[in-house]
């Protein structure tokens, strides 16, 4: 298929490959928030597993996403942040948030989790 014969629907397949799978979209929205090591992002996100982690945002620094930085020091630090083009998906995130507010509590929760148990 050549570029001239994308559709929207198919920008808008590649846009959502950006943030599916289980983490991505928990993920940016704590990264939205604030700076985040790696150690942080483990804790806080309930139920992900350290290879699942390390995985999703080796996915987000690739679609330039988040920035990872590494500071030479020991033991050794590494910092994740989103990139200058992620904010703009803030809205979209804060969109989501605001729908959650109103509506989360009408959807049914799951009754496992899977990965690491939560402490």
């Amino acid at each position: 298929m050549a570029n001239a014969d994308f559709t929207m629907q198919d920008e808008m397949r590649r846009a959502f490959g950006l943030l599916s799978g289980k983490w991505k979209l928990e993920i940016m929205w704590l990264l939205h928030q604030r700076t985040y090591r790696f150690g942080e992002l483990r804790k806080v996100i309930p139920g992900i597993t350290q290879h699942m982690l390390t995985a999703q945002l080796r996915e987000l620094e690739a679609d330039g996403l988040v920035s990872r930085t590494v500071f030479a020091q020991v033991p050794r630090k590494v910092e994740y942040e989103i990139t200058p083009k992620a904010p703009g998906l803030g809205p979209t995130i804060e969109a989501l948030t605001a729908w959650w507010q109103e509506h989360g509590k009408t959807v049914p929760e799951r009754p496992t989790m899977r990965g690491r148990k939560p402490r």
